[in-house]
Protein backbone atom coordinates (compact mmCIF):
# COMPACT_ATOMS: atom_id res chain seq x y z
CA UNK A 1 0.00 0.00 0.00
CA UNK A 2 3.43 2.08 -0.21
CA UNK A 3 3.05 3.26 -3.53
CA UNK A 4 -0.58 5.46 -2.52
CA UNK A 5 1.24 7.72 -0.28
CA UNK A 6 3.95 10.49 -0.93
CA UNK A 7 7.79 9.54 -0.33
CA UNK A 8 10.39 11.82 0.71
CA UNK A 9 13.59 10.83 -1.37
CA UNK A 10 16.09 12.67 0.38
CA UNK A 11 16.48 14.70 3.97
CA UNK A 12 16.45 18.13 1.96
CA UNK A 13 12.42 16.82 1.07
CA UNK A 14 12.12 15.66 4.57
CA UNK A 15 12.89 19.30 6.12
CA UNK A 16 11.10 21.10 2.96
CA UNK A 17 7.52 19.01 4.24
CA UNK A 18 7.96 19.68 7.79
CA UNK A 19 8.95 23.04 6.72
CA UNK A 20 6.35 23.99 4.25
CA UNK A 21 3.21 23.04 6.25
CA UNK A 22 1.97 25.49 8.61
CA UNK A 23 -1.73 24.43 8.99
CA UNK A 24 -1.75 20.39 9.04
CA UNK A 25 0.17 17.63 11.45
CA UNK A 26 3.03 16.21 9.44
CA UNK A 27 3.02 12.43 9.89
CA UNK A 28 6.26 10.71 8.76
CA UNK A 29 6.42 6.87 8.57
CA UNK A 30 10.03 6.48 8.60
CA UNK A 31 10.69 2.02 7.26
CA UNK A 32 11.17 0.29 4.04
CA UNK A 33 8.33 -0.58 2.12
CA UNK A 34 9.19 -4.12 2.13
CA UNK A 35 9.04 -4.76 5.87
CA UNK A 36 5.72 -6.35 7.21
CA UNK A 37 4.98 -3.96 10.33
CA UNK A 38 5.53 -1.07 7.63
CA UNK A 39 2.86 -2.66 5.15
CA UNK A 40 0.70 -3.07 8.21
CA UNK A 41 1.25 0.59 9.01
CA UNK A 42 1.22 1.79 5.80
CA UNK A 43 -1.89 0.13 4.69
CA UNK A 44 -4.02 1.97 7.72
CA UNK A 45 -2.06 5.28 7.04
CA UNK A 46 -3.50 4.59 2.77
CA UNK A 47 -6.81 4.00 4.59
CA UNK A 48 -6.55 7.45 6.71
CA UNK A 49 -5.21 9.86 4.44
CA UNK A 50 -8.56 11.25 3.15
CA UNK A 51 -10.44 11.37 6.43
CA UNK A 52 -7.59 13.65 8.20
CA UNK A 53 -6.35 15.57 5.00
CA UNK A 54 -7.75 18.44 6.38
CA UNK A 55 -5.77 18.37 9.44
CA UNK A 56 -2.47 16.13 8.43
CA UNK A 57 -0.72 15.01 5.52
CA UNK A 58 1.41 11.83 5.16
CA UNK A 59 5.07 11.21 3.76
CA UNK A 60 6.53 8.21 3.93
CA UNK A 61 10.95 8.05 4.02
CA UNK A 62 13.02 4.91 3.88
CA UNK A 63 15.40 4.82 6.36
CA UNK A 64 18.35 3.44 4.41
CA UNK A 65 17.91 5.33 1.35
CA UNK A 66 17.27 8.50 3.59
CA UNK A 67 19.61 7.63 6.65
CA UNK A 68 20.36 11.30 7.67
CA UNK A 69 17.81 11.36 10.79
CA UNK A 70 18.75 7.39 11.77
CA UNK A 71 20.94 8.93 14.99
CA UNK A 72 18.98 12.23 14.98
CA UNK A 73 15.54 10.52 15.97
CA UNK A 74 16.79 7.16 17.08
CA UNK A 75 15.45 5.59 14.16
CA UNK A 76 16.41 1.59 14.89
CA UNK A 77 12.85 -0.08 14.90
CA UNK A 78 11.36 -1.40 11.60
CA UNK A 79 8.19 0.84 11.38
CA UNK A 80 8.47 4.04 13.30
CA UNK A 81 6.25 6.93 12.76
CA UNK A 82 6.47 10.62 14.15
CA UNK A 83 4.85 13.67 14.21
CA UNK A 84 6.05 17.16 13.47
CA UNK A 85 3.65 20.70 13.46
CA UNK A 86 4.91 24.08 12.27
CA UNK A 87 8.46 22.82 12.35
CA UNK A 88 8.15 21.23 15.62
CA UNK A 89 8.16 17.90 16.33
CA UNK A 90 5.19 17.09 18.71
CA UNK A 91 5.54 14.43 21.47
CA UNK A 92 2.87 11.78 22.51
CA UNK A 93 2.30 9.95 25.74
CA UNK A 94 1.43 6.87 24.72
CA UNK A 95 2.14 5.14 28.04
CA UNK A 96 4.84 3.14 26.74
CA UNK A 97 8.11 5.05 28.19
CA UNK A 98 9.01 7.12 24.53
CA UNK A 99 7.26 10.11 23.98
CA UNK A 100 9.04 10.72 20.77
CA UNK A 101 7.30 8.08 18.57
CA UNK A 102 4.95 5.61 17.96
CA UNK A 103 7.55 2.52 16.93
CA UNK A 104 4.97 -0.46 16.19
CA UNK A 105 2.20 -0.92 13.19
CA UNK A 106 -1.26 0.51 14.26
CA UNK A 107 -4.17 -2.47 13.89
CA UNK A 108 -7.19 0.15 14.33
CA UNK A 109 -7.90 3.23 11.18
CA UNK A 110 -10.14 4.92 14.78
CA UNK A 111 -7.30 4.80 17.40
CA UNK A 112 -4.95 6.52 14.60
CA UNK A 113 -7.33 9.02 13.46
CA UNK A 114 -7.73 9.34 17.69
CA UNK A 115 -3.94 10.00 18.01
CA UNK A 116 -3.91 12.68 14.86
CA UNK A 117 -6.55 14.34 15.98
CA UNK A 118 -4.95 14.66 19.67
CA UNK A 119 -1.71 15.72 18.19
CA UNK A 120 -3.50 18.52 15.67
CA UNK A 121 -5.77 19.98 18.82
CA UNK A 122 -2.93 20.21 21.23
CA UNK A 123 -0.06 21.16 18.76
CA UNK A 124 -2.75 24.49 17.73
CA UNK A 125 -2.63 25.04 21.08
CA UNK A 126 1.40 25.22 21.29
CA UNK A 127 1.72 21.98 23.41
CA UNK A 128 4.37 20.25 22.59
CA UNK A 129 3.83 17.35 24.08
CA UNK A 130 -0.02 15.42 24.29
CA UNK A 131 -1.46 12.29 25.87
CA UNK A 132 -2.97 9.59 23.70
CA UNK A 133 -6.76 8.97 23.92
CA UNK A 134 -5.68 5.62 24.89
CA UNK A 135 -3.25 3.91 26.65
CA UNK A 136 -0.67 1.22 25.38
CA UNK A 137 1.04 0.72 28.46
CA UNK A 138 -0.34 -2.48 28.30
CA UNK A 139 -0.71 -3.16 25.06
CA UNK A 140 1.57 -6.47 25.25
CA UNK A 141 -0.79 -8.36 27.89
CA UNK A 142 1.64 -11.21 29.49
Amino acid sequence: MSYLLPHLHSGWAVDQAILGEEDRVVVIRFGHDWDPQCMQMDEILASVADQIKNFAVIYLVDITKVPDFNTMYELYDPCTTMFFFRNKHIMIDLGTGNNNKISWAMSDKQEFIDIVEVIYRGARKGRGLVVSPKDYSTKYRY
